[in-house]
């Protein structure tokens, strides 16, 4: 469900930007977490690479890397920004490196970075409430401030290229944050 509500997330905020396909920012958000495909691991970076694995000998090349890119939010290019320990062989590590090093981050990349901020599996939500979510599920580091002002920056660049709060286009966003029952 969460990956279902990153992608209609990424398609709502699309359809209001003037540069971003909505149905591929659609399809995306879907595939992002697809790495999880074979049930969930804890530390969960192995999802990273099986997803990126996956697409890639599928040949999706841009869904691939947004395997990689979706837990790294511009400008956070470093390996060492994801707080859950390591679970892949140090030459994977390296991989994940040097894709990001090499890499200019898309409008997708950033908007599946985002999105990946606003949905939980019980619907939209605010960026803040799903960061402190990951904080207590997987832990926090010395990068960990600096990526969530990379995701609040991500916030404010779709804002303003969209001409309004990205939250108004997610419905049910105050109601799931906070937990009151759907409007009537």
């Amino acid at each position: 469900m969460h990956c279902q509500h990153v992608a209609e997330a990424a398609r709502r905020i699309a359809e209001a930007h003037p540069e971003i396909d909505a149905q591929v920012a659609y399809v995306l958000g879907l595939l992002h977490d697809i790495g999880y495909r074979g049930g969930f691991k804890v530390p969960p970076v192995r999802h990273l690479l099986d997803g990126y694995y996956f697409l890639r000998d599928e040949g999706f090349d841009g869904a691939a890397r947004v395997c990689l890119t979706h837990s790294f939010p511009a400008p956070i290019r470093s390996v060492d920004a994801f707080a859950s320990a390591w679970d892949c062989a140090p030459e994977e590590r390296r991989l994940v490196q040097d894709f990001l090093d090499g890499s200019e981050y898309t409008a997708y990349d950033r908007l599946i970075q985002l999105c990946d901020c606003l949905g939980e599996a019980t619907g939209f939500c605010l960026i803040e409430k799903r960061l402190v979510d990951v904080a207590l599920r997987h832990g926090f580091n010395a990068w960990t401030l600096e990526k969530w002002r990379a995701f609040l920056g991500l916030k404010r660049e779709f804002d303003e290229a969209i001409g309004t709060s990205i939250y108004r286009l997610l419905p049910g966003v105050v109601e799931n944050t906070f937990g009151f029952p759907p409007s009537e």
